[in-house]
């Protein structure tokens, strides 16, 4: 027997939108607890967090039975840094995770210094690893796990965070922070 199919994004993230959108509108609406530029803040932060989603595991192609992958999963671990890097790929990472750099302070008042914001986005992308390795050796599919991500998507982390710093100089940025 053989199971081939894909899970394209849409199927996980609609939802998810849904039902976030919805939980903080109602919060917003029933409370009044943010304002319309901190709940744009906030919505923007949804949209960005399910776009990571999609790009990091998404399209899922499940592969189980006789046709499957015959690669056994722990060969697709990279474990050997910076001499295994795919320059392209570890500046996409990069870019990827700036944009969290710049919204974990505005959101959260614990995110004030470079090396909290650091420490998190390693966190981060510690799990989308895990859970693209989970993945594969679940239902087959072709994601790797990569210790290259891990050092890329920290130093975005990083990175955003110092952009966040030249930006929260500019008032309209200040009035946004949730972290007042």
């Amino acid at each position: 027997m053989n199971i081939q199919f894909t899970i394209p994004s849409w199927y996980v993230l609609i939802p998810l939108f849904l039902v976030l959108f919805m939980h903080y509108g109602i919060k917003t609406l029933s409370r009044r607890i943010y304002a319309v530029p901190q709940f744009i803040l906030i919505f923007s932060f949804i949209v960005y967090s399910l776009a990571v989603i999609d790009l990091v595991f998404f399209p899922i192609d499940v592969n189980i039975g006789q046709y499957a992958n015959q690669t056994p999963w722990y060969k697709t671990i990279n474990f050997i840094p910076i001499l295994t890097i795919d320059i392209k790929t570890f500046v996409l990472n990069i870019v990827m995770m700036i944009p969290l750099g710049i919204y974990l302070p505005l959101l959260k008042s614990k995110f004030n210094r470079a090396a909290s914001v650091a420490w998190f986005a390693l966190w981060i992308s510690l799990s989308f690893e895990v859970l693209q390795m989970i993945v594969r050796i679940a239902l087959g599919s072709g994601r790797s796990t990569d210790i290259n991500d891990l050092i890329a998507n920290t130093i975005g982390g990083a990175v955003g965070f110092l952009a966040y710093k030249i930006l929260i100089k500019a008032k309209p940025i200040r009035r946004l922070s949730l972290c007042k």
